[in-house]
């Protein structure tokens, strides 16, 4: 039965080939290693390869060197090697941004497959097939593409961006960068020492220092081994991981609602400040100083913690003052499912971060930084694909929909509608609903336990709902941000029949 269906299932796949002009290529190269003939490789169709180099300009060429000055701008670019067009790349030839055709025995890094641009029925979309090694050979309109994207949104003070894959390798690299920053003002004018890159290898200091970063419970900042470090929202992220002895501070747990305990939780919040300070001094006393605070603006794996705009401002002020960068992580919060388009922003601070890092909506992971923190030398912050230019294209259109449509004006209204709801809600089932919070549609609620959170969620699934758990009892909403009133009417009475009904 298999092989009878056989040629209906392989018939898109044989005609892509027949279409590439690779399939008589493919029978002929492998008909002669049947043989055991070493010969030259058969050549592929000259509509899809080209027939040889050919060179117009040194490498890096005049294009490649002014690209590499405007990339430098924004972010280090010293590994770069030269810039291409990909575009006019094809089958084993990489075309450069002055027109040099090489062929290509690297292949990004080892990760290309098949060749570029080999699928020649997506003409037009370069962008998405071809992913570069962005570190060292990015396409020559990267970084007009971040000013684009990326730049249009910057967050006050971060002229620097750096783009990654996602959210953990987002802040495991803002780690690091905070740490090179950190040891960087400590060594002042010196210059590293032999001992420094010999203890480094072996991972010891003074080559490998003994910082921290200071971090909340209840946080989520990534699965990778820095971030699970400072990850504090479930067991199972962490078990049987080696981790670090970093700091951990409490995170403000506040009493709702809000205007009903203002004393309460402002000594609450002085309290977790308090515990902060103490920890910085206390770790610097043990050698491992706090090289950077990291936060979300609002804990969300953790089960939708929020703090006041003032906790923040305070925490802000607390790390300048001992010298610690500080890092907000907006990977859930960015890109205006609070109301702005960063949740930072809320607080009122001319002088908000010194590293924020991003991911989910913004479709590209990746952090801004302040110029200081720029690495000092090619390689330190790198990876094959540092990101993918393909995701600042999606990203640049994102951004011209929400001015276009003034989606910020259209979250904090829907938003408005839905934590009303949920209050209304909440004061006819006490018993079912508890911290009804929110800002924007960035909403949540709390279940009396995990049982029962994990019920609603099943039933609602099941009326045509899907809602999300977030910490040990809550249930959390991350609508996009195209969620209308009308959307957010049709989730309260689904859910005020499901309350009626709970038992």
């Amino acid at each position: 039965a298999y092989w009878e269906q056989a040629p209906l299932v392989l018939l898109p796949f044989l005609s892509v080939l027949l279409k590439s002009h690779f399939l008589n290529s493919f029978f002929v190269c492998l008909f002669a290693g049947l043989r055991g003939i070493s010969q030259v490789a058969a050549k592929i169709d000259m509509e899809f390869d080209y027939d040889g180099p050919l060179m117009k300009t040194e490498v890096p060429g005049p294009r490649s060197r002014e690209l590499m000055k405007q990339l430098n701008g924004i972010q280090n670019a010293e590994a770069v090697h030269f810039f291409c067009n990909y575009e006019e790349s094809r089958g084993n030839y990489l075309v450069d941004a002055d027109g040099n055709r090489m062929l290509d025995l690297y292949s990004q890094i080892s990760s290309i497959p098949i060749g570029k641009n080999f699928w020649e029925f997506l003409q037009g979309f370069d962008t998405f097939v071809n992913r570069p090694a962005l570190g060292i050979l990015p396409p020559e309109n990267f970084a007009e593409k971040l000013k684009e994207s990326l730049l249009s949104v910057a967050p006050k003070g971060l002229s620097q961006v750096v783009t990654m894959s996602c959210g953990s390798c987002s802040n495991e690299n803002a780690f690091k960068t905070i740490f090179m920053w950190y040891r960087s003002k400590e060594r002042g004018d010196n210059s590293v020492t032999k001992e420094e890159l010999e203890t480094c290898m072996i991972n010891q200091p003074p080559g490998c220092p003994e910082y921290s970063m200071l971090s909340f419970m209840g946080a989520f900042h990534g699965r990778t081994m820095g971030c699970l470090a400072t990850t504090h929202s479930k067991a199972i992220h962490k078990l049987d991981i080696p981790s670090f002895d970093w700091p951990i501070a409490p995170f403000p747990r506040l009493q709702y609602p809000l205007e009903d305990f203002v004393r309460e939780n402002e000594q609450e919040e002085a309290r977790c400040l308090e515990e902060v300070e103490d920890l910085i001094v206390k770790y610097r006393k043990k050698n491992k100083v706090v090289a950077g605070i990291v936060v979300e603006p609002i804990q969300s794996e953790g089960g939708d913690n929020h703090a006041s705009d003032d906790f923040f401002r305070k925490l802000r002020s607390i790390a300048r003052k001992h010298g610690c960068a500080f890092l907000i992580d907006e990977v859930q919060t960015g890109c205006g499912c609070t109301g702005k388009f960063w949740a930072h922003e809320h607080w009122g601070l001319e002088d908000p971060a010194d590293v924020l890092t991003f991911s989910k909506k913004m479709m590209t992971g990746g952090f801004f930084h302040k110029e200081e923190f720029r690495a000092n030398a090619p390689y330190r912050i790198f990876n094959t694909w540092l990101g993918d230019p393909s995701k600042n294209l999606l990203l640049a259109e994102v951004i011209n929909v929400i001015k276009r449509e003034d989606l910020l004006s259209n979250v904090n209204h829907a938003g408005k509608v839905l934590l009303m709801g949920l209050l209304e809600l909440q004061s006819r089932y006490p018993h079912l609903i508890s911290r009804a919070r929110g800002r924007g549609t960035f909403c949540s609620f709390d279940t009396p336990n995990d049982t029962i959170r994990n019920k609603f969620i099943e039933i609602a699934r099941n009326k045509g709902v899907v809602l999300g758990g977030s910490g040990d009892r809550s249930i959390r909403f991350r609508p996009t941000l195209v969620f209308r009133d009308h959307h957010a009417h049709l989730f309260l009475n689904i859910f005020s029949d499901i309350l009626a009904d709970f038992k």
